[in-house]
């Protein structure tokens, strides 16, 4: 059962919290991911941005461990996700791709690679990449980027476009059952996880807690999942 608290905190007693879960601050700080600079993702070429944001859909709902065995096969497949390629190829050619035994034969996913080509083929002749249009993206408006690849892209919704972020390197908190679980409990908002106003709610919670403590948005989601529930690793949350 996660620990059911009922007040927002100042971020130095979950830290504490954290550390008392985790057998002190050096086993929690091994825990804790890296976010990457803003120079290293705008150097990101678009097609491994295409490719990430792809793996992550194909994760979403689906076992991990199994997407990652078989990206070669997609990387193959969809021809290391070349942006030009993806974009030229007609509906008759994906549906021939969903077919293939090397990939996981999902129609509906198959066909989010040519709309995310798309949106990133329009954000990089507007911002010179893709890449570098995240790299500019501010943290304290996390979630506007959020919505932004919800709405332009392809089933990018929910966590997956924010765990997409995550693994390219951009500083983002992550909602997930732990930090959700949390974050409900402590009343930082009080309707649908969703919702605009919730999202609102939390960014502004996140902000404070930076502001507190300096840290990245990456490391406060973190810790905050290892300070309650039931969890042992924190890389994901």
């Amino acid at each position: 059962m996660s620990t059911i608290l009922t007040t927002a905190e100042p971020f130095d007693r979950i830290y504490q919290r954290a550390c008392e879960r985790k057998g002190g601050a050096a086993a929690l700080e091994a825990l804790l991911g890296q976010s990457a600079s803003s120079d290293d993702i705008a150097a990101i070429p678009d097609n491994l941005l295409l490719g990430e944001l792809t793996k992550k859909v194909f994760q979403s709902g689906f076992v991990w461990r199994v997407v990652r065995q078989k990206w070669p096969g997609f990387c193959e497949v969809f021809f290391d996700f070349d942006i030009e390629k993806m974009l030229l190829m007609s509906d008759e050619m994906l549906e021939a791709k969903a077919r293939d035994e090397r990939i996981i034969r999902n129609a509906g996913k198959v066909f989010t690679i040519r709309h995310n080509a798309m949106m990133i083929d329009d954000i990089a002749r507007k911002h010179g990449s893709f890449g570098r249009f995240i790299a500019d993206w501010p943290t304290a408006d996390i979630i506007g980027l959020w919505a932004y690849l919800k709405q332009h892209g392809a089933r990018l919704g929910g966590n997956t476009g924010p765990y997409a972020l995550r693994a390219i390197g951009k500083d983002t908190f992550i909602l997930s059952t732990d930090v959700e679980a949390y974050l409900r409990a402590t009343n930082i908002f009080d309707g649908g996880i969703n919702s605009k106003r919730s999202l609102n709610q939390i960014q502004q919670q996140f902000n404070l807690w930076h502001k507190q403590s300096g840290r990245s948005l990456t490391h406060i989601s973190q810790i905050i999942a290892l300070s309650v529930g039931e969890n042992s690793v924190g890389m994901q949350q």
